[in-house]
């Protein structure tokens, strides 16, 4: 593709919108040069990337590459034996870190992110230059750890000696009561990196040594006695050493970062395609865009476009109006009429840039199901090309540019022409255009023309697979609607405008009688054919807008339904329930009676036992007949308990729990909160398990101890009740609760507690290695 048409198309203007998204210079760079694919595998590649990076967010927000930087330029200076600043290896760290932990991630998750963790797969893990890094670099102050060598901490040792001394002995000259009158003020500072006094300028000479400095008022001599020259001498020579051994560390740190440049260039650059894989996923979030499906010309049912709802990308999403371009199989060329300004010039760069976008793998701002195809070759005349330079008018540009790439159009191209033959005669551009478009057919070339011509319309009614389309203008506000209409040709205005514009009507009546009849019954029976599609879609919009509301209905009613259901079960279970406890009662008073009554009376004993036995099998629990599965799974209502498909993660999951429209979902042992529109029902849980009492959630075994030392008594109560039953429903023997001694309240309240509850069998106090009386070891009722 020639780069010259993206521009024509303003990709350039989107690709840079995608930069900023980006996190890191190497993934703008790679974001503003990136090319849309020539075929169909690399685009549903990279429309998979962006689509899983946009799960992946859902799932895990925190992921990004926080720290990262373009260190291919320090790689390579390293490895022409530059050396590094502390900060500039400390980036080169913080990226190899980012890198490494980007890697471990998607790594991780390659299951269910296939696509990014290939691409995570070229970033090479490189600990040992990482670790020597960190070992040697103090990331807060950005210098050198003392022990980064044994030579360093050696010097830096003897330094700070050094200037131990020099400053004790510059600190015994200023307390020297003899030299107060001569001093400026008893301090000492530096000149030239060495460590002076100063003096009054007319005492220079009562204290020996050398002048460095003076006061711009030339009242202050700054002067090294010479009791401390050697002093000095000695700790600037330390102060050199010491910056030979860091600048050797520096050096040999540096070298192991040119060692590892290749890898480090292909780390960098696999950050890089992941930052752009990102950033298309955020753009698509931020614009509200969706993943269309993408076709070669023919291998489908689906026409070369099906955009429901699409916008230009670059155009106020609040304002723009959206079109719908749905072709038929057969169509390559669509004849595009209509006035100035409504809206056929943005039709054909919303088809143009929405495909290079596609071919990007970017999401593209239109609705669900829309689908388009992939082009090898995607060429654009638009606009006003005119150039005085070279003497050429508006008819000869596009001519000039049009001929720049018609030898290379073929049956895998896109053509997009914006007034097609205009600024010559019109009848010789008329002819012009329909022999230029004969040719392009006959290429096999997918085109959108935009046209003025009336010869056009007819042109494209007659020749098989072509159609005309429309943009729409209100005739009574004067204002283009920026509809598009496929399968009629656009209406002539000029009558209707020129009236409503006041125009004298004897005027308008003299022009129209100056039209041919033929020409004006065709022109009336076009708009009456506009009426009544415009009626019929609006039809088509309340119908479709009662449909959407009879399966809101209908979605209600079912959850509605199925609520019901459950609470009949509940009641029905209630009423076994309490009819068992009352039995159970019958039972242990029959043995009391037999028991006081003895023999004489065990016939009659028996006739009541059989009596009552007969009374608790008509109380058997009954079984509420289940309700019907509808045939499609998304359809059917989600309740506790149900077995689900999580669309997010290509897993079945337990829902645990609902709340509005929201569910957790259990995993095994991991439980995760997620939206009611991502599930699917699979399965409700057995009847079985629901009618024997059997808990339809899984229940975490609670740990054996409890601790309450610090909370209010209320609040530990509050603590204690739910641990006893989570600890008794896991089936634990026994649980230690930890109340601490203090002044005994918490301890009385919670063995109060624990008397009065049902769970509990025994209590008694820790054992000496258990905590005494400041523990109580609790004895669970075991079935």
């Amino acid at each position: 593709m020639n780069p010259k048409h993206w521009t024509t198309l303003e990709l350039p203007k989107v690709l840079a919108r995608l930069a900023t998204y980006t996190s890191f210079s190497a993934g703008g760079e790679l974001a503003r040069a990136l090319a849309p694919a020539y075929d169909l595998e690399t685009t549903l590649r990279r429309l998979r990337e962006t689509t899983e990076a946009r799960r992946l967010f859902d799932v895990k927000a925190d992921v990004g590459l926080g720290g990262v930087h373009d260190i291919r330029p320090l790689a390579e200076a390293a490895l022409r034996d530059g050396t590094l600043l502390p900060s500039q290896l400390l980036d080169v760290r913080s990226t190899l870190v980012g890198a490494r932990d980007l890697r471990r991630t998607l790594t991780r998750l390659d299951q269910s992110f296939p696509s990014l963790a290939e691409i995570a797969a070229g970033i090479s893990d490189l600990p040992g230059l990482i670790n020597e890094i960190g070992r040697c670099i103090d990331p807060d102050r950005g210098e050198l750890y003392d022990h980064a060598s044994p030579t360093l901490a050696a010097v830096r040792r003897e330094v700070r000696e050094s200037f131990n001394r020099l400053q004790d002995r510059l600190q015994r000259i200023l307390a020297n009561p003899r030299h107060a009158p001569y001093l400026q003020e008893a301090l000492m500072t530096q000149r030239s990196g060495r460590y002076v006094i100063p003096i009054k300028a007319e005492y220079k000479g009562r204290i020996p040594g050398i002048v460095h400095d003076q006061s711009s008022s030339g009242a202050t001599l700054f002067i090294e006695p010479l009791a401390t020259v050697d002093l000095n001498n000695h700790w600037r020579e330390l102060q050199l050493k010491e910056e030979r051994e860091v600048q050797k560390i520096l050096h040999q740190l540096s070298q192991r970062v040119g060692a590892e440049a290749a890898l480090i260039a292909r780390t960098v650059e696999a950050l890089a395609e992941l930052d752009v894989v990102f950033a298309r996923a955020r753009y698509a979030d931020a614009t509200r865009c969706v993943e269309p499906q993408v076709h070669l010309a023919g291998t489908t049912d689906t026409g070369l476009f099906h955009l429901l709802r699409a916008r230009h990308p670059l155009l106020d999403p609040e304002t723009v109006v959206p079109l719908d371009i749905v072709l038929e199989p057969q169509t390559r060329i669509v004849v595009i009429t209509g006035p100035n300004t409504g809206g056929k010039t943005v039709t054909l760069k919303t088809v143009g840039l929405l495909t290079l976008m596609a071919q990007c793998g970017l999401h593209l701002p239109v609705g669900d199901g829309s689908a388009l195809t992939v082009f090898r070759k995607v060429f654009a005349d638009i606009g006003d090309e005119q150039s005085i330079e070279q003497s050429l008018s508006t008819f000869s540009s596009h001519l000039v540019n049009i001929r720049s790439f018609l030898d290379q159009v073929d049956g895998e191209s896109l053509v997009l022409l914006d007034e097609l033959g205009a600024g010559t005669d019109p009848a010789e551009g008329s002819a012009l255009a329909r022999a230029m478009l004969d040719d392009l057919r006959t290429r096999g070339a997918a085109v959108f023309v935009a046209t003025h011509y009336p010869e056009l319309k007819v042109w494209g009614h007659n020749t098989p697979a072509a159609v005309n389309a429309s943009v729409e203008f209100d005739a009574e506000t004067l204002r283009p609607t920026y509809k598009l209409t496929i399968g009629l040709p656009g209406r002539s205005n000029a009558f209707a405008i020129a009236a409503r514009l006041g125009l004298p009507a004897e005027i308008v009546s003299g022009a129209r009688a100056m039209v041919a009849e033929g020409d004006l019954k065709a022109e009336d029976l076009l708009a009456d054919i506009h009426r009544q599609r415009e009626a019929a879609e609006a039809a088509r919009r309340s119908a479709e807008s009662a449909r959407v509301e009879l399966q809101e209905l209908t979605r209600g009613l079912r959850e509605r339904l199925s609520r019901i259901e459950d609470e009949r079960a509940a009641i029905l279970e209630e009423a076994h329930r309490d009819a068992a406890g009352r039995l159970e009662a019958l039972n242990e008073e029959i043995e009391s009676l037999r028991r006081r009554l003895g023999v004489a009376q065990q016939a009659e004993i028996e006739a009541v036992r059989s009596r009552a036995d007969e009374l608790e099998a008509r109380v058997a629990p009954a079984k509420p007949a289940p309700l019907e599965s509808p045939a499609d799974p998304s359809a059917h209502p989600i309740g506790v308990g149900d077995t689900v498909w999580l669309r997010l993660l290509d897993t079945t999951g337990e829902v645990l729990s609902i709340a509005g429209r929201q569910a957790e979902v259990g995993l095994g042992n991991m439980r995760m909160k997620t939206r009611l529109d991502d599930l699917e029902w699979r399965a409700s849980p057995p009847a079985a398990a629901r009618d024997s009492g059997q808990r339809l959630t899984p229940v975490p075994t609670p740990k054996l101890e409890l601790d309450l030392r610090g909370l209010r008594a209320e609040e530990a109560l509050r603590e204690l009740e739910k641990h006893l039953e989570a600890a008794y429903l896991a089936g634990l023997p026994f649980t230690r609760i930890i109340h601490g001694k203090g002044t005994g309240s918490l301890r009385k309240a919670v063995r109060e507690a624990l008397r009065d509850n049902p769970v509990v069998s025994a209590v008694e106090s820790g054992q000496d290695g258990e905590g005494g009386d400041g523990v109580t070891v609790v004895r669970l009722v075991t079935e």
